[in-house]
């Protein structure tokens, strides 16, 4: 059975510091347990590409939507224009269910 391990920043930060030093992959991925030297590599080259902010861990799922600015109120306009269109879904709505109900009693 095989369970993925996680590692930390700072465990990966260290490991590929001394792989950057000059010290070898297989080497490294002996001393610290790794599945395979290959892992090193390859936190190396993201550490290459992205900066030290590529060995953080990354959320799980569907990231999260930007909040609205708080200064950024919808216009008055805007709102009206919402508020029509709820109030007309409402009156449709209303008027089928009105319908619904003449049909019931026949």
């Amino acid at each position: 059975m095989s369970t993925k391990r996680s590692f930390s920043f700072e465990f990966k930060l260290s490991v590929v510091e001394r792989f950057v030093a000059g010290e070898p992959a297989a080497e490294l991925a002996a001393e610290h347990g790794l599945s395979s030297p290959s892992l090193v590599k390859t936190w190396a080259r993201t550490y290459r590409r992205e900066g030290e902010d590529g060995l953080r861990p990354k959320r799980k799922g569907r990231p999260p939507k930007p909040p609205d600015s708080p200064g950024e109120q919808p216009s008055e306009l805007e709102q009206l224009r919402r508020e029509n269109d709820r109030l007309r879904a409402e009156v449709a709505y209303l008027g089928k269910l009105r319908a619904l109900r003449g049909q019931q009693r026949r």
